[in-house]
């Protein structure tokens, strides 16, 4: 049974994976949809800038997840041996779910090239980050919160020195794995994300539930701090590194996500603790969030909906996006509720196909 603090530390992550996931379904919308030559205007420019945030939130909460796990090994006693094979065990779960993807996406996409089974996406980084972060189940979680933080940070600060080396004796899985690319997900920088996500949730299990709003508190300054620090960095006429690309390698770029992230963490909490209770349809998406990606990758990028790729004007688009979340809400909320609609399923055709007792002579 969950606690009363439990239930908010879970509504309030839920909220902020479901509201990733409605931006990233509004932003793979246009992406896909919408005419090349409306591509320069203001409404893909916006769409696509809000559009880089799910996987950052994604990732960050993937490490808050691994967090709460190294946690709870730790609090039932298991040894660091043990408690690293449970992390360890993490990541090849994702891994499998990555490989069982993009087969299935390849095997709906045939003649596609086999290689595209291999395409480092978000959840080949998710599972890659997670086998390394496994390793911090050897310390306790008050240590990871300093730990963690500081290998994001160094993950960061070295994908800028990552794209600089010469890595082209590496083979390309490999190269696509670690190495930025605007293509795919490399553990440089992405799973940053996933060591800044470990480091908050070890924070998250390391205060009592009286403290847990000044906690948030906390995040929300933290994260207006580093949103404020990387701008001014950003601005000097000097940087650090010999060449950095803001929207591929950049720390920089790096940490106001994160600080956008905490900053929505923050009012994520308070929303569902003082906002209104009960369901909520953007924290559906959070408890479906795998589900609804699945889904809607195939459906827009896949053949399925070909005639309007890269067809439609912004208006149609925006119609499209609404009709798409719409579609994912009632898919997820379909299967969340499955027990409670095949109930009234049932009860509704028994009552239709049940025997009529026969009238009496005279009714």
């Amino acid at each position: 049974m969950q606690t009363k603090s439990g239930t908010y530390r879970l509504q309030y992550l839920d909220w902020l994976r479901g509201l990733g996931a409605i931006i990233m379904l509004q932003g793979h919308v246009f992406d896909s949809f919408l005419k090349t030559d409306q591509r320069t205007g203001a409404a893909f420019m916006f769409s696509q800038f809000l559009g880089g945030m799910p996987p950052a939130i994604f990732l960050f909460l993937t490490g808050v997840t691994l967090a709460f796990l190294m946690d709870s090994t730790e609090r039932k006693g298991l040894l660091p041996m043990q408690r690293f094979t449970k992390a360890l065990s993490r990541s090849g779960y994702l891994f499998l779910i990555a490989f069982v993807f993009r087969f299935q996406l390849w095997l709906f996409s045939r003649p596609a090239p086999w290689q595209e089974m291999l395409k480092v996406d978000i959840l080949n980084c998710m599972g890659l980050a997670l086998a390394v972060m496994s390793v911090m189940a050897f310390f306790r979680t008050v240590e990871r919160v300093r730990f963690c933080a500081i290998l994001g940070a160094a993950i960061a600060f070295a994908a800028p020195v990552i794209s600089q080396l010469n890595t082209a004796w590496l083979p390309e899985l490999v190269r696509n794995y670690l190495v930025p690319d605007f293509r795919y997900f490399a553990f440089f920088p992405w799973a940053a994300y996933v060591a800044f996500g470990v480091s908050a949730g070890s924070v998250i299990r390391s205060v009592n539930s009286e403290s847990i709003e000044r906690a948030m508190q906390w995040a929300a300054i933290i994260g207006g701090a580093l949103i404020l620090a990387c701008q001014y960095f950003s601005s000097l006429p000097f940087s650090l590194y010999a060449k950095s690309e803001y929207w591929l390698n950049s720390p920089a770029q790096i940490l106001t996500k994160l600080g956008v992230t905490l900053i929505i963490l923050a009012m994520a909490f308070i929303w569902t603790r003082h906002g209104v209770n009960g369901w909520s349809w953007v924290r559906q998406f959070g408890t479906t969030s795998l589900l609804v990606y699945w889904v809607h990758i195939e459906l827009v990028y896949g053949r399925w909906l070909a005639w309007w790729k890269v067809n439609l004007n912004v208006g149609q688009t925006v119609m499209a996006a609404i009709g798409l979340i719409s579609l994912m809400l009632l898919l997820a909320t379909a299967v969340t509720y499955r027990s409670r609609i095949q109930g009234a399923l049932s009860d509704t055709f028994a009552a239709l196909w049940a025997p009529k007792p026969d009238r009496a002579s005279g009714d």
